[in-house]
């Protein structure tokens, strides 16, 4: 494996394996890799002949008040984890060299960023969209592989690829979860283990809906209520949004059919956790 910090660097091998006729799979993360992370690497091999994997905190994602100070960071760790899964290249630039001084220009979304994650933290998907674009001008990927647990993100960066004309491809891989549901974050090891066992209340309540709606349910009022009734065994969980949407640009549904999406963001303790399923799938 390749590791780099340097743009040229990065360009040179892109260069070379364009040359070569292989095709690039590229996996953008913040780092503190997990398996939802290394499944995107599955992915990516799976898509291309080489893999690329970035390692960077972005700053501009994180609001004051959020916890971009105390972010896990284990770059040894994500070293060798990224080293045995197959990745080729791995790309851990450091914030001068991604925002060097004078830099300003930044990707403005549209009113879908505005709800949701949007509304709790504002600015977070200009900044979000403004890395990934760099990221995808310096990568050049063929596909890049991104997690259905940030689901926002995903039907921004989509958004983006489209509007934006990009000749790549997104693939969306499937939330991966521990075996007893809680979805995979890097944020988790911040959870005491009382605190975790109160944040399993953000699946249950999926569950919840995903059950209902296999019974018969349409109504995005009941499931709501359903997902509630949940969270109420579960008084360590505040929610701030359940949003039941239509997956294209995430606008409030009444009635739900397959492919609406049910999206919980909440705060466990100190923790702010999202998870979601898309109704239909498993």
């Amino acid at each position: 494996m390749i590791e780099t910090a340097a743009i040229g660097e990065l360009r040179a091998w892109r260069r070379a394996q364009r040359e070569q006729g292989r095709r690039v799979a590229f996996v953008p993360t913040m780092g503190a890799l997990h398996e939802g992370h290394l499944a995107l690497v599955d992915e990516a091999r799976r898509q291309a002949d080489s893999t690329v994997m970035s390692v960077f905190v972005n700053p501009l994602q994180f609001g004051p008040a959020e916890d971009l100070a105390r972010y896990p960071r284990n770059l040894d760790r994500d070293r060798a984890l990224a080293r045995e899964r197959g990745v080729n290249l791995l790309f851990v630039p450091e914030a001068a060299t991604m925002y060097p001084p004078g830099s300003e220009v930044r990707v403005v979304p549209g009113p879908t960023a505005d709800r949701w994650e949007g509304a709790v933290r504002p600015g977070h998907f200009a900044g979000v969209l403004t890395v990934v674009a760099k990221l995808f001008h310096l990568v050049e990927p063929d596909v890049a592989c991104f997690g259905q647990k940030d689901i926002q993100q995903v039907t921004l960066v989509r958004r983006m690829v489209v509007d934006l004309d990009w000749p790549l491809r997104l693939a969306v891989v499937p939330t991966v979860r521990e075996p007893d549901g809680l979805a995979l974050s890097s944020r988790n090891v911040y959870l005491s283990a009382e605190e975790r066992a109160q944040a399993l209340g953000l699946s249950r309540s999926l569950d919840a809906a995903r059950e209902a709606f296999a019974g018969g349910e349409r109504s995005a009022a009941a499931l709501e209520a359903r997902m509630h009734g949940v969270l109420e065994v579960y008084p360590g969980v505040s929610p701030d949004y359940i949003s039941i949407v239509e997956p294209e640009r995430l606008t409030p549904v009444d009635t739900v059919e397959h492919g609406t999406v049910v999206a919980i963001a909440a705060r466990v303790g100190r923790t702010r956790l999202i998870d979601n399923l898309i109704l239909g799938e498993r």
